[in-house]
């Protein structure tokens, strides 16, 4: 199956969809500096801590880069979650909430799409430490890593968020589907999808 994958990843990095990427990362600059302002005023009150949160996944070839998100839960200790534990959803504020339910918080991963780590588009980053661990664990997993990771994808809008063994069993098939199939149409269908999900979910 890796073989039939790596066939497809041309495909899933055509020049389309590189210049959708960059246009779609510049014109969500204004709204990214808008709402890390609006965080800058409103977490001292609502979120104490800082407004970024910075997490090193596991990118293109298993390579390590760090992504940015706008910050929703209160600090863990380190390592204080598994590789196979649900999220804590116990930690997550009123603000972070709504940040979640509207997808604000994945504003400032355009930076890592503007320097090439990261597309619209692609098999969602783990962190590199739980990576690391499915990479043992769960067949086929390092297939997915052929392509350039993506803020949504065809797992996030078909799938859904999942925890546990079996919920990474179906988001590694579900990302093999997105690479096996390819295309500048299909991304923009999922981008479509996503769309409708946050509208019609209120976000994860």
């Amino acid at each position: 199956m890796a073989e039939t994958i790596y066939k497809t990843k041309t495909q899933a990095e055509s020049a389309p969809k590189i210049v959708f990427d960059v246009t779609l990362g510049v014109l969500l600059l204004v709204p990214f500096c808008c709402v890390a302002v609006a965080l800058f005023l409103l977490n001292p009150v609502f979120n104490p801590g800082p407004v970024f949160f910075c997490q090193r996944r596991m990118g293109r070839a298993c390579q390590p880069f760090v992504a940015y998100k706008f910050r929703t839960m209160r600090a863990a200790a380190p390592g204080a979650r598994g590789a196979f534990d649900g999220l804590e959803t116990d930690r997550i504020g009123p603000l972070g909430r709504f940040l979640r339910r509207t997808r604000l918080d994945e504003l400032p991963q355009i930076l890592t799409i503007l320097r090439g780590e990261m597309s619209m588009i692609g098999p969602r980053p783990d962190s590199f430490e739980h990576a690391c661990v499915y990479l043992r664990e769960i067949p086929g997993y390092a297939a997915r890593h052929q392509v350039t990771p993506g803020i949504s994808g065809y797992a996030q809008t078909e799938v859904g968020y999942v925890d546990g063994l079996d919920g990474i069993y179906r988001k590694v098939a579900a990302d093999h589907h997105y690479i096996k199939h390819a295309s500048f149409a299909l991304d923009l269908w999922i981008t479509w999808r996503t769309i409708a999900v946050v509208l019609t979910r209120q976000g994860s």
